[in-house]
């Protein structure tokens, strides 16, 4: 056995545990006030989200929203609001991915796992959008009336 007494290795454990718990406060401190602000790849739309996701701006550009159908300015909205949440959720994960390591100064202490894809769902680990396939995950406009009784 290490010949570090109980005490002392208790002791360097809380201390370590105590460090920790101020670094996550102030990595929440950090998002708190976070922001990512994106285009749409058409340049019609600009939305803004927090790091909770809530979309906070939406901003139609240079007057493009005018002659633009409904269902494609609806897929511009989505489109950018999708990209700025997964911009976000990127940057709260590369945030909080050094609590996920194991400590190599209190290695009785490991790190937390963390379903990322399950807080954020799978989009997230996919990375910007122009890794992805274009026109994937497009808006499909459908109306259906009701008859009239």
């Amino acid at each position: 056995m290490d010949s570090e007494s109980i005490e002392k290795r208790l002791a360097k454990a809380m201390a370590q545990l105590e460090a920790t718990e101020a670094a996550v406060a102030e990595a929440e401190g950090q998002l708190a006030h976070a922001e990512a602000t994106v285009r749409s790849s058409d340049r019609a739309v600009e939305v803004t989200v927090t790091a909770q996701g809530d979309l906070t701006s939406v901003t139609f550009l240079d007057g493009k929203y005018r002659n633009m159908p409904a269902g494609q300015l609806a897929a511009s909205v989505l489109e950018a609001v999708q990209e700025a949440r997964a911009r976000m959720a990127r940057k709260v994960m590369a945030t909080f991915e050094p609590f996920t390591k194991r400590n190599p100064e209190a290695p009785e202490i490991s790190g937390f796992d963390v379903d990322w894809n399950k807080i954020f769902g799978p989009g997230v680990l996919e990375g910007p959008r122009s890794d992805r396939r274009r026109g994937a995950g497009r808006l499909r406009d459908e109306i259906s009336e009701d008859p009239e009784d």
